[in-house]
């Protein structure tokens, strides 16, 4: 049985959807094109909209008689209930948030003469603030030219408010000479309008909401007005000055698509972890990241729609699509069978390389040794024992060693990680693009594109790192050998107490750009020495062609290959000396100043270069900080940047 109650709750329900409902009326060619209008207009899609006919559009005949459609567009109730019910729950969540709030706001009032009557909006306060008095609308209705007043209805609107509207409250008498007057300007692009208004003059009226939104229709203004900036401008008039009431809507374009990978691709920032005795456990890091088959590994967002806009008098402006694009792929992935996804064809590590991803299966061995020879592999190479003198490694993937390396070659396309030591025998090399991880290195030469991270000592080692070298632990000392850092070197001891081998530090440079630098130059030396050679031969030849006006045909044959090779060593010697120029010139813009930072005991005989210039130590320093200022290497007191440093790239497998 049906209640009154809920036959009355049914209803203002009913009511409350009927006062959102908006319409606008719009013309076109088409109904197809009315709606699209419409859609903009409302900012809702066209399957939320209903409309009525009021005019009925004719194509003519040869274009003569043409006439537009007419409608009156609204949207659909059941879409006005569902977004009031979204919009319902978003304020329910909020609510706690705003009652934990004691804002307190006083009313505000505004008193306006339009046209005759004298009117006033009320504004009721918030939490504690003050209500309007009624005295103070009274004393500013009255005025010499006051005629009426309704002090009971002034009383109610002080106590209730007036619904954010204007409500007439009496009547004056009007001079219409010192009416205010306002002007419109339309940009010449239709993009936006504004109202310039002079003040009223004695007795004259006030420019009301009403007034303006009538002058913009007669001006062909039919998009984009700004009814808040308006009812800001009837509350608090600005006169003189340009008030912007009406603004193009934009075309919005749409976004391209992309592809969301769902595993990580971005491994720029170190995190590296530390125990509290000073060790790294490497086990405990997640070196390689791992995926199994089936697995998907990114999706592909569709390109969006562009939504057109529209100009204040109604123009149509056109928005641009997203633009599509392939789905890239790199080895052993295949698209799924929703034809957006990527996903893996075998387990393995999955490698961003460019804009494909690719599944890279992991190669593991218990060592690397005679009975495995030299491994090439293209992926990741896992050694759960020892890499023995004498064999190489080479991959595409990461190089992960949980034993020791020793005179040894191993290069990887990806990160380097060494759970124990290196000891190359002034023999061992090892390269990467990425990072080197280990526990300490000896009698070895390291190129890392990015970092060296050492847990314990580098002796004697030639070390270059295209970032920074840090080592972390208990010793954390580099003693003897020669380090190139691009950005920083980090340690807690440098060099030896008693000596002996000489430690060199180099920052605030490229140490590539430097070693070609190095190259140039040498070679340049060569050419130079093969030159005077080459010239002295040529001479002699052409003496003897003076002398005998000929020469043999072998001889002939040697003074033209003499006079080719010159030419190329001149233009081999000019290519050499434009970029030494490029390189010096590089070198000397380096933004990256350098530091090496020592926490502990830097020990007298140390060298301490930092751009071009060195800083060799005659007594021991303690806790400081190697910097580059004013053409000089400064000390200070220890002051590393407080980078966080994360583990190597990707996850391992156990």
């Amino acid at each position: 049985m049906v209640t009154l109650d809920q036959l009355r709750a049914d209803l203002e329900k009913v009511l409350k959807i009927d006062r959102e409902i908006h319409s606008v009326e719009v013309r076109g060619d088409t109904i197809e094109e009315c709606l699209s209008d419409a859609a903009l207009q409302l900012d809702s899609k066209i399957s939320n909209l209903e409309y009525e006919v009021i005019e009925k559009g004719f194509n003519g005949v040869m274009g003569v008689a043409k006439k537009p459609w007419v409608l009156r567009v609204y949207q659909n109730s059941l879409f006005i209930q569902k977004k009031m019910e979204e919009a319902l729950a978003e304020a329910g969540g909020k609510v706690a948030q705003e009652e934990t709030k004691n804002v307190d706001v006083d009313g505000i009032y505004h008193v306006r003469r339009f046209g005759d009557g004298i009117y006033l909006k009320v504004v009721l306060p918030v939490g504690k603030g003050r209500p309007v008095n009624f005295n103070d609308v009274l004393i500013e209705a009255k005025r010499a030219d006051t005629r009426t007043l309704d002090d009971a209805l002034i009383k109610k609107l002080c106590a209730e408010g007036s619904n954010d509207d204007y409500a007439e409250i009496g009547s004056y008498s009007r001079v219409p000479a010192g009416d205010a007057v306002f002007a419109v300007d339309i940009a010449k692009d239709e993009m936006n309008a504004t109202i310039t208004a002079s003040p009223p003059t004695s007795s004259g009226s006030e420019i009301s909401m009403d007034a303006i939104l009538q002058k913009l229709r007669i001006q062909g203004v039919v998009a984009g007005i700004l009814e808040d900036k308006i009812i800001e401008f009837v509350d608090n008039p600005v006169y003189n000055i340009p008030v912007e009431v009406a603004k193009a809507i934009p075309p919005q374009d749409g976004n391209d698509a992309y592809i969301d990978y769902k595993v990580e691709t971005d491994h720029s920032k170190l995190r590296l972890k530390e125990a509290d005795n000073g060790q790294v456990d490497f086990k405990q890091l997640n070196l390689i990241e791992n995926v199994v088959e089936g697995q998907v590994l990114a999706v592909k967002v569709l390109p969006q729609q562009g939504k057109g806009g529209k100009t204040i008098m109604g123009r149509y402006l056109e928005a641009k699509n997203g633009k599509d694009m392939n789905i890239p792929l790199g080895q052993n992935v295949k698209i799924g069978d929703d034809g957006l996804s990527i996903v893996a064809t075998c387990n393995g590590e999955v490698l961003l390389q460019g804009d494909k991803l690719s599944v890279e299966p992991v190669r593991e061995e218990k060592g690397v040794n005679i009975k495995t020879g030299h491994i090439t592999f293209m992926g990741t190479v896992i050694v759960r024992g020892n890499v023995e003198d004498g064999f190489n490694i080479k991959a595409d993937g990461n190089v992960e060693v949980y034993g020791t390396v020793g005179n040894c070659r191993i290069e990887a396309g990806g990160d380097i990680v060494i759970s124990q030591g290196v000891s190359g025998r002034h023999e061992g090399y090892i390269s990467t693009p990425k990072t080197l991880w280990a526990h300490h290195v000896e009698n070895v030469k390291i190129e890392a594109g990015e970092y060296v991270v050492i847990t314990d000592s580098i002796v004697n080692s030639e070390v270059t790192a295209m970032k920074k070298i840090v080592l972390k632990g208990k010793r954390a000392q580099i003693v003897g050998g020669h380090l190139f850092a691009t950005e920083e070197i980090t340690a807690k001891n440098l060099g030896s107490p008693a000596g002996g081998t000489e430690t060199v530090l180099e920052v605030g440079i490229d140490p590539k750009a430097k070693k070609r630098m190095q190259e140039l130059q040498e070679m340049q030396a060569k050419l130079v020495a093969e030159l005077e050679e080459v010239e002295l031969n040529i001479a002699h030849l052409e003496e003897q062609r003076k002398i005998r006006r000929s020469l043999p045909k072998d001889k002939e044959e040697n003074l033209n290959q003499l006079i080719t090779r010159k030419n190329e060593i001149d233009d081999e010697t000019a290519k050499a000396s434009e970029e030494i120029n490029e390189i010096d010139e590089r070198l000397k813009n380096l933004k990256v100043a350098g530091k090496v930072n020592i926490s502990g005991t830097a020990y007298a005989g140390s060298k301490i270069r930092v751009r071009d210039r060195e800083d060799e130590l005659k007594t021991n320093v303690k806790a400081v900080t190697f910097y580059y200022e004013n053409g000089f290497v400064r000390r200070g007191k220890y002051n590393p940047n407080a980078d966080e440093i994360k583990g190597p790239d990707g996850y391992t497998t156990n």
